[in-house]
């Protein structure tokens, strides 16, 4: 077997191969050559090649995403690095395991004139669960925090930085093994659930429980637990598309139900317990509604963290939902309440609102999204890009067989695509990504990827510019609107396309669109870009006036 000659770059091989870190992202350099060769070499890693740093790491962040184990980042010293925070981010925020290794000069040569060097220790201080900065000489110190990193990431789901100093030569090997590394592999902490007949009582005595379920993992929920949440009538679950969480009783469309709520309607519908787990929750309304009228108690469930959204977090249960509720459900009883039959009513009159209004309205980006969400393949993935997408996505029903996955961490629109191509990869499954336009053309080098299978389409909502903004409050027709806002632009997807060896397909009405949406899953043979053009002008009053006509 060919190693790098260097021992430390020989120490982390060893040790990422005995502790399972086997699918490593390398973006091309000089200075992290000996592991870029070690891992290459090493039929014990998988490994991916993508030139642009950004793009890998929300790659990596794909393939993390769905596998739920840490993969490996490698960069060049400098700059190069930096390119990896906004996945660093959106890991730490999404609790997705990743690590990343930079390659580094030796420390007497930083902040003395050298070429292609930063101060790279502790970068991702804000973000990262763990930083290793090790020295340039094998050691059992350097071990122990390659080790130690490794753990978090697996343990605490996040990001973690080993920063590793090389001197120049780089590109030595050997045939020979010149280190004995120290393996310590991670404790698996035992969750214990804290519910007990205190909570129970509490529980047992509210009327209205509202359960709010925000990005959660397909199938993580025990299906005895969620017959057991419908079965209450004193229990409201509100889901989103994200929480990948179904049940006919459920809420799965929170903005439209609660958006015409009166003052009335909300003081009507304030929960007495609030119950959360899972990620960030998209609803801006619902935040809104449970800041302005709190509940009287608020438990959030999660192993590690926990976010005081609504400024009324009176219990943080530092535990698995499963486990939560295995141990709450004994201890609980029905409590005879209207709270489940009052929210239904409400949800009925909303569905046939909403259907009238829909059959009524001229071809836009909402018209687009009551057209694609039934049509697309049943078990397959769905990746949503971040502003419009995500939001239009929450107002339209989807079938339970569909895994749904978006970067809610940060919410950025950087990334999206990156991701997407990274998670259909790990997933194996038939991959859709809907994106927006800017945030399609912004991560345009996402294409540029050996690595895409065959079986990827792309639905590209193209409205001709940012178009979120002419939906929120202060938008104006203003030519700097125009130009620092929407970021107004014609172009397309076409060019890129042909590029990176694309089908090629648009639309620009119902007609047109049904029939291109046939085609798109129609075939297998290769990546395709469905590219749907949407009048610039008129989806946000179509958007608005939905709303208004929903009571």
């Amino acid at each position: 077997m060919i190693y790098p000659k260097i021992p430390l770059a020989q120490s982390i091989l060893e040790i990422f191969a005995a502790r399972g870190i086997h699918q490593i992202v390398i973006s091309p350099g000089s200075r992290n050559a000996p592991l870029t060769i070690g891992f290459a070499s090493n039929e014990n890693f998988e490994c991916f090649s993508i030139a642009d740093e950004r793009s890998a790491a929300f790659f990596a962040l794909g393939i993390a995403q769905q596998t739920q184990k840490p993969v490996a980042l490698l960069c060049t010293s400098g700059s190069a690095l930096l390119n990896y925070y906004p996945a660093f981010a959106e890991a730490f925020y999404s609790q997705i395991p990743l690590i990343v290794l930079s390659a580094d000069r030796p420390a007497e040569k930083i902040d003395i004139g050298d070429g292609q060097t930063i101060r790279q220790e502790n970068v991702f201080a804000n973000h990262s669960l763990f930083n290793a900065n090790l020295k340039e000489n094998v050691s059992i110190e350097n071990d122990q925090l390659i080790n130690e990193a490794i753990s978090k990431a697996i343990l605490e789901k996040g990001p973690v930085h080993i920063n590793v100093p090389f001197e120049e030569p780089l590109y030595e090997t050997t045939q020979e093994l010149l280190v004995q590394s120290q393996i310590i592999t991670e404790t698996q902490p035992i969750f214990e659930s804290e519910a007990s007949t205190d909570f129970a009582k509490i529980w047992n005595a509210a009327s209205k429980k509202m359960i709010l379920v925000g990005v959660n993992f397909p199938d993580a929920i025990h299906q005895n637990i969620i017959d057991w949440m419908a079965n209450d009538p004193s229990v409201v679950v509100l889901t989103e598309t994200t929480s990948n969480l179904h049940d006919a009783t459920f809420i799965n469309n929170i903005d439209t139900i609660i958006t015409p709520f009166t003052s009335t309607d909300f003081e009507h519908f304030q929960p007495e317990i609030l119950v959360t787990f899972g990620g960030m929750v998209v609803s801006k309304r619902i935040k809104a509604f449970l800041r302005n009228y709190k509940p009287n108690q608020h438990w959030h469930i999660d192993p590690f963290r926990s976010y005081d959204t609504f400024g009324a977090l009176t219990k943080h249960f530092k535990t698995a939902p499963n486990l939560f509720f295995e141990q709450l459900m004994p201890l609980t009883q029905n409590t005879e309440s209207s709270y489940k039959v009052e929210i239904d009513a409400v949800k009925k009159l909303r569905q046939e609102k909403q259907q009238a209004y829909l059959s009524k309205i001229p071809f836009s980006d909402f018209k687009a999204f009551e057209l694609i969400m039934p049509r697309l393949p049943q078990n397959s993935m769905l990746q949503i890009g971040n502003s419009s997408p995500i939001r239009y996505a929450q107002l339209i029903d989807i079938d339970p067989s569909i895994s749904v996955f978006s970067n809610r961490g940060t919410s950025g629109i950087d990334g999206s695509t990156s991701t997407a191509i990274g998670a259909a990869c790990a997933s194996k499954k038939p991959t859709v990504f809907i994106t927006g336009d800017i945030s399609f053309l912004y991560d345009s080098n996402a294409l540029w990827n050996a690595y895409i299978p065959k079986n990827f389409k792309i639905i590209l909502v193209n409205n001709g510019g940012g178009g979120i903004f002419r939906i929120l409050p202060g938008h104006e027709e203003t030519p700097v609107f125009n130009r620092f806002f929407e970021t107004s632009h014609c172009f397309t997807a076409e060019h890129l396309a042909r590029m990176f060896q694309f089908n090629y397909l648009t639309a620009s009405n119902e007609t047109n669109l049904a029939a291109s949406l046939t085609a798109l899953f129609a075939s297998n043979d290769q990546p395709a870009i469905l590219e749907i053009f949407t009048p610039t002008l008129l989806n946000d009053g179509i958007l608005l006036q939905f709303f208004k006509e929903l009571v």
